[in-house]
């Protein structure tokens, strides 16, 4: 069974770019469009893997939602790749402290996206 990626960006077009290189690997994609998205989908699913933005609107920011997944047990095996336009140290700094296990900064390359799910555990 491929692992599943929850991709969840407030932009389409992101998503839909993020998708488009995910095709080419063995994963099954799925997408929320803030975090209240993300955290109904993590609500009746699993997800191996949530790329997720930092800057979103609604009640649940990026961080905010990488804080929840680290809070709950039985989603202690889900990995978080926060992707963000703040690419200061501050800002990464955040990032890992809500419980990210890595943090890109936008505009990415398609190949620092897939070299960065293949170095997380049990994905690589």
């Amino acid at each position: 069974m491929p692992p599943t990626i929850l991709i969840v960006d407030d932009h389409a077009d992101i998503r839909r770019l993020v998708r488009m290189t995910l095709e080419f690997e063995d994963y099954e994609v799925f997408e929320a469009a803030n975090g209240d998205e993300a955290l109904a989908f993590l609500a009746t699913r699993r997800a191996d893997v949530v790329l997720l933005d930092v800057m979103m609107p609604g009640a649940a920011n990026g961080l905010d939602v990488c804080r929840y997944i680290r809070a709950r047990p039985e989603l202690a095996c889900v990995r978080v790749l926060l992707l963000s336009a703040r690419g200061q140290g501050c800002d990464r700094e955040a990032g890992l402290q809500a419980g990210a296990d890595a943090y890109l900064v936008k505009p990415f390359s398609p190949l620092q996206l897939i070299d960065c799910l293949h170095q997380m555990p049990a994905l690589g």
